[in-house]
């Protein structure tokens, strides 16, 4: 794979008229949305990439964005990609002090963010012009042979934030070579083509949302938005959506409230923790193939799939992965395998940790069972799944102790019938209202981060020099325990 066109490109080039976006129109009714053709987006983003480089925007530069999912998210990405700029996507869930912080670490100097979002950025944006294609999928289009530039697929083209850790978030630097592997070796066992459907539920600054984004690319399939006025289980109702990517809680929910909205669905990825036994009951009746992955940033997303069953694996490792297990914990590498962590105070110098036989340790624990399945242990670190999303304690302690009144902190996850686990903190100090910790610590975090109960410092459990977490958790719940 020495140079290549763009995905977007070459879908354009050979099925110019297939739908590559459905955008949702703010004053929703029934079909109203509008269908843009694989033509008509190349043609945007080729328009677009010309407005970044007129900025200055070269090659290895990097664009920060900041935005819910939108065409102008979608569009900038393959702009960066045109022009060998740097694609990087962050949460509008940041509070401005962790953005600006993030900008100083990593140099970041160039922007763009949504109206909505504007006051978040530590300087001024880029003024683009997104303005939508005048026609619809319904008219003939052509396709601009000029928008067929060659790229060289192993430059760097994006950076996905994920937690280390420390804590600390760790910008992990991908190339377009490590996402056309992940996708091809996905659809290796979940078909995905030409007039097929895939809702982005994900958000573009996760992988799992830009995995989407690139795996419907390179089959000519369609991208739905999701409309920010209709709940998820209308826009099932309404849309010919093919293909689903969502967490167990967002699962649970459209099954209670109306299972028959999956109808239309071929195949269904599943993510965010173990499923229960329960879903899989209510899944059964289901003309539709559900699959569990076990995936991570660092991977560009999936590295083993399987259909969802009772037993609770991850499924088997995918093409162009490779993967093994030592003293329990699992190691991978293979073309999906990051280029690096981006290097603090600027300047495009990855860190990629691998040892010594050139593994990288996922710090995950797991197994192969009987079957050839991976079976996933848990974290050989203390990060826990919310909801789908990951978190890392050590983050939101860092928050909590920035309060004058706080001396330490332990957080930890708590079980939850709805989001799986929920953070929970342990505070030594004197206890403020939970309202004024709650509008503290999202000064500092994103807010489905802050605890959602404080529990006092115990007196047992603060012997010697260095606090023992297990030790300390477990006074605590023992307390609570007996309280109850």
């Amino acid at each position: 794979m020495s140079v290549i066109r763009s995905p977007l490109h070459q879908a354009a080039s050979e099925a110019p008229k297939a739908i590559a976006l459905f955008e949702w129109q703010e004053q929703w009714q029934e079909g109203a949305y509008l269908a843009i053709t694989y033509a008509q987006l190349s043609a945007a983003v080729t328009k677009l990439a010309e407005q970044l480089k007129q900025a200055g925007l070269k090659t290895g530069d990097i664009l920060t964005c900041i935005d819910n999912n939108s065409r102008a998210m979608i569009s900038l990405y393959w702009a960066c990609i045109d022009i060998g700029a740097i694609f990087c996507p962050l949460s509008p869930r940041f509070p401005k002090l962790q953005i600006s912080q993030l900008a100083q670490r990593y140099g970041l100097n160039t922007f763009w963010a949504a109206d909505e979002f504007s006051s978040l950025l530590p300087k001024a944006g880029l003024q683009l012009d997104f303005s939508a294609p005048a026609t619809t999928a319904t008219t003939a289009t052509t396709y601009d042979a000029a928008s067929t530039n060659t790229l060289d697929p192993k430059l760097a083209a994006n950076i996905i934030l994920t937690s280390g850790s420390s804590g600390q978030p760790k910008a992990a630097v991908h190339c377009l070579a490590n996402h056309i592997a992940s996708a091809q070796g996905s659809a290796s066992l979940i078909p995905l083509e030409q007039g097929d459907n895939w809702l982005l539920s994900l958000p573009l600054f996760h992988i799992g949302g830009l995995a989407i984004v690139n795996r419907c690319a390179l089959a000519k399939a369609a991208i739905t938005l999701p409309s920010p006025s209709l709940s998820l289980i209308e826009q099932l109702r309404v849309v010919p959506l093919t293909h689903l990517s969502l967490v167990a809680t967002q699962l649970m929910r459209i099954m209670d409230k109306d299972k028959a909205a999956l109808s239309g669905i071929k195949s269904l990825l599943l993510g965010g923790g173990a499923i229960a036994g329960s879903l899989l009951d209510k899944l059964t009746s289901l003309n539709l193939n559900a699959y569990t992955s076990y995936g991570m940033t660092e991977m560009s997303s999936q590295i083993t799939t399987g259909l969802a069953t009772a037993k609770g694996s991850s499924g088997k490792l995918l093409p162009h992965r490779e993967l093994r297990i030592d003293a329990k914990r699992i190691l991978v590498r293979g073309e999906t395998l990051f280029m690096g962590y981006l290097s603090d105070h600027g300047g495009l110098s990855f860190n990629l940790p691998l040892n010594q036989d050139n593994w990288f340790d996922t710090k995950d624990l797991g197994y192969w069972d009987e079957e050839g399945n991976l079976v996933i242990g848990g974290r050989a670190d203390n990060m826990f799944v919310c909801g789908g999303e990951n978190v890392q304690p050590e983050e939101i302690e860092a928050a909590l102790k920035r309060h004058p009144q706080i001396q330490d902190a332990i957080v930890f996850a708590m079980e939850d019938k709805e989001f799986g686990c929920l953070p929970v903190a342990i505070i030594k100090g004197e206890l403020s209202s939970t309202e004024e910790l709650d509008a503290f610590v999202c000064q500092y975090i994103a807010r489905f981060k802050r605890p959602r109960r404080y529990f006092p410092w115990p007196e047992t459990a603060s012997t010697g020099l260095k606090v023992i977490r297990k030790q300390l958790i477990d006074a605590v719940l023992q307390a609570d325990n007996s309280d109850t």
